[in-house]
């Protein structure tokens, strides 16, 4: 069935698609409107949601809702007869993800049943829960599944292994592996079986659900062609990539923390996600059954087709999502104003400013290149050595990049920042995410002065977390002095225009006071 069948009452209805920025769900949801649907997409954020390219299609409908909310996601759900569950706490709560996503699960099922929702379609992680092996994550993931199936709407459960796609953190982390260590050292779990399965076959799945009603109330395993092992896949990929053949060496001492933790120096996907994919490695991954293949016909994508795919994609800058998409973008609470001098607590600030002869329209393409690829403007020794310094502390490090567009839009993450609030030709506010003991914000405004000049303005604000915090201000101020200035002046050289004075410092260092308005 398909959206102009008059008979199929369902799909006509609103398709609600939860998790609306994350890896899955932001490329489920253009597909589901080309295809025709309606689709209300659901996430914590409406100004991140509203920044994707299918927020303006004439069939979206944007829905603000939270899994940890049951009253935001019965408001999601009203109306809506197909339900995509693609939330994942793991980003967000890190090693409490587990009971985040219990609660979550309950939630949906009690809304969906409250709303007199129709199906619920969820991708879950592939591996036999019975195995001696298996990971905190994939008993996360199969939890949810039972839950939701435990409520009175139906439940449609996917259960897939590694998703091979550009963006993904498993493909991620296979890329960053196999370009960058030609020989390495394995755990035993690099000669254990898997069935991967490329992003467009679990998207022409998740799709599929809809259109056959007979896949309601069952779990079904979904997977590529191919049955490998982590090795053929290193292998595989480096021929794929035109690469040498990697020398790999398993020995049987390297735990799942360890390879984590590896993977976090090596790789962009962070410690806190490296250790839960990695502890699913230790079990085989492979479909037990393909009853799903008889119902939802598709062809099957290989592993070699796949990671040429994903690569032309990366190499073409046409990566649409990526695992990083999916963090939060929240304001800090000492943002808001209150009504007392003293209510932002204890702020410490470093600002610079220049006074340049241009407009702003002139001004602001030196805003949009600010983070490119790779690090920003300010690539000197101090500032590599602080992300160095980060990656080695668990932080993100200068390793995120930006997504392949020279727009900035509020969820990006460029290198340890996360952008806040974009307002063109004025300002870009961004959240740092660095491992700090406090928390960062940095504004990049532009100020108009007469018709022929305006203000370019740096300003970094921090709250400390106890003496520690106070005590990484002081140790890290000489520093922002030198990285804000020179940015300052790198911004304006590239637009060509003067800078009659300026970069000057014009905060203290001190202050007690609310600090961000007009959020």
């Amino acid at each position: 069935m398909s959206p102009s069948d008059p008979d199929n009452q369902t799909v006509q209805k609103p398709v609600l698609v939860t998790g609306a920025t994350g890896y899955v769900a932001g490329r489920l949801i253009p597909l589901l409107l080309d295809s025709g649907y309606t689709v209300r997409a659901m996430g914590r954020s409406l100004e991140k949601m509203a920044s994707r390219p299918w927020a303006v299609h004439p069939r979206i409908q944007l829905a603000r809702g939270d899994i940890g909310d049951i009253a935001s996601l019965g408001k999601a759900v009203r109306g809506c007869g197909a339900v995509y569950y693609l939330v994942h706490s793991m980003i967000s709560q890190k090693g409490k993800y587990r009971h985040a996503d219990m609660i979550g699960a309950r939630n949906m099922a009690a809304a969906a049943a409250a709303e007199k929702a129709d199906h619920i379609i969820y991708l879950g992680g592939l591996g036999d829960i019975n195995h001696r092996n298996i990971s905190r994550h994939l008993i996360s993931r199969n939890e949810v599944g039972k839950i939701l199936a435990q409520g009175s709407v139906p439940v449609t459960v996917l259960r897939a292994a590694m998703i091979l796609g550009s963006g993904s953190a498993s493909f991620e982390i296979l890329r960053y592996l196999a370009e960058r260590l030609p020989m390495m050292i394995t755990p035993k779990w690099v000669n254990m079986p898997t069935q991967p399965i490329a992003i467009t076959n679990v998207l022409g799945y998740l799709k599929g659900c809809l259109e056959h009603p007979e896949t309601r109330g069952r779990t079904f395993d979904i997977g590529g062609p191919d049955v490998v092992s982590y090795r053929d896949l290193f292998y595989i990929f480096a021929q794929t990539a035109g690469l040498p053949k990697p020398l790999l060496i398993p020995v049987p001492v390297l735990s799942p923390k360890f390879s984590a933790l590896w993977i976090h120096l090596i790789t962009p996907v962070p410690a806190a996600i490296a250790g839960p994919l990695t502890q699913g490695l230790s079990i085989p991954t492979v479909c037990r059954e393909n009853t799903i293949t008889t119902i939802i016909a598709q062809d099957l994508i290989t592993c070699s087709e796949a990671i040429k795919r994903a690569l032309d994609r990366i190499n073409h800058q046409e990566v649409t999502t990526c695992w990083a998409d999916a963090g939060a973008m929240a304001f800090p609470e000492w943002t808001h104003c209150g009504d007392s001098s003293y209510s932002g607590g204890t702020l410490l600030e470093c600002g610079f400013r220049a006074t340049v002869n241009g407009t702003p329209q002139a001004l602001w393409p030196a805003m949009e290149p600010l983070f490119k690829g790779n690090g920003c403007y300010t690539t000197s020794g101090p500032w590599r050595l602080r992300g160095l310094l980060d990656r080695f502390a668990g932080g993100p490090g200068l390793k995120r990049g930006r997504r392949p567009d020279k727009h900035l839009q509020p969820g990006d993450t460029l290198d340890f920042w996360r952008v806040l609030k974009v307002n063109p030709l004025a300002m870009v506010l961004l959240a740092d995410e660095m491992k700090m003991p406090g928390q960062a914000l940095l504004e990049i405004k532009i100020t108009p002065l007469d018709n022929q000049c305006c203000e370019l303005t740096i300003l970094s604000r921090f709250r400390p977390k106890g003496l520690a915090g106070i005590a990484y201000w002081y140790l890290f101020y000489p520093f922002q002095q030198y990285v804000y200035a020179r940015m300052l002046r790198d911004m304006v050289r590239i637009t060509g225009l003067e800078m009659p004075s300026g970069p000057a410092r014009f905060t203290s260092i001190i202050q007690r006071a609310c600090m961000v308005k007009g959020k």
